[in-house]
């Protein structure tokens, strides 16, 4: 199996919304983005799948050798050598990929977060440098676009947290700061149980869960305002993966935030109908804001 076939596999198999967006994306772009996508999957399982924190940290410092290897000799992983053929077409910085590595870091160090300043730098990590790395590979031509890149990542990942709360319980992690669970009077035991006892610890959840969603959509609205209409067209893909999120976030609010039961998806053909209307509405946008430039 070659490099190229092992990202391809890797994308297919997650079964990510993700990969919905790289469909419209030129046939280099989409080599390009599936490696780093790739890559992110990679280091993501190094922190889920291996429980022992030692064997972990172990893992990810391979990963950050093998990174180097990237820019100064030769990888070893078929990720990152694929990784390494991409560097030659678009500015991938070392820095950036660390960055994630380090983000990853965190989720062994931090099982819980005490204020959402330390959440933010977490999302960052994990997301906006996703965002910022993969900007370079859609193209841009205004620096106002790196922002739009950081706020879009950390919407995601913000929306994954509100998602995956129970699961991530069930690895003994909780995302939601601390000092927002106090205020909202929810106990980290009762997360972790997945239950609640009484009506009113049941509607403190939602409302705790009601902020959570409309921070989020604040930042999916920032990030909007945020990119220059001159750079939307080629950030599509990046448009697409926001339709896809924000649409589980609605289906989580819809659902009474009772992620606690179950978790929100939707179906390869809702998220392949999102991205075709996405594609298609930026396309047509796009057309018209050239002809008035």
């Amino acid at each position: 199996m070659t490099p190229t076939e092992y990202c391809q596999n890797k994308a297919a198999s997650s079964g990510s919304s993700f990969y919905y967006s790289f469909l419209f994306l030129p046939a280099k772009k989409r080599r390009a983005i599936t490696a780093l996508y790739a890559f992110c999957r990679e280091i993501d399982d190094v922190t889920d799948e291996i429980k022992e924190p030692d064997i972990v940290r172990i893992k990810l410092e391979w990963w950050r050798n093998d990174v180097s290897k990237i820019y100064h000799g030769q990888p070893e992983h078929p990720v990152n050598q694929e990784l390494q053929h991409v560097i030659q077409d678009f500015n991938l910085k070392e820095q950036l990929l660390h960055e994630m590595i380090t983000g990853m870091q965190m989720d062994v160090d931090n099982t819980r977060y005490p204020h959402f300043e330390l959440l933010e730098q977490y999302c960052y990590r994990v997301a906006g440098v996703v965002g910022l790395l993969s900007i370079e590979i859609f193209g841009y031509s205004n620096q106002q676009t790196q922002e739009y890149a950081r706020l879009l990542g950390n919407a995601l990942q913000l929306t994954n947290i509100i998602r995956d709360i129970y699961e991530d319980a069930l690895r003994q992690r909780i995302y939601i700061p601390e000092e927002e669970l106090k205020r909202f009077n929810i106990t980290p035991g009762q997360i972790y149980a997945g239950k609640f006892n009484t009506e009113e610890d049941q509607a403190n959840f939602k409302k705790l869960m009601q902020f959570q969603c409309e921070r989020a959509k604040n930042y999916y609205k920032k990030a909007l305002a945020t990119l220059p209409e001159e750079d939307r067209y080629q950030q599509s893909t990046g448009l697409i993966m926001a339709a896809i999120y924000e649409t589980i976030l609605d289906e989580i609010i819809r659902d009474d935030f009772q992620v606690l039961t179950h978790r929100i998806k939707l179906t390869p053909l809702r998220k392949f109908w999102i991205a075709w209307r996405t594609w298609r509405n930026e396309k047509k946008r796009h057309k018209k804001w050239s002809k008035s430039h």
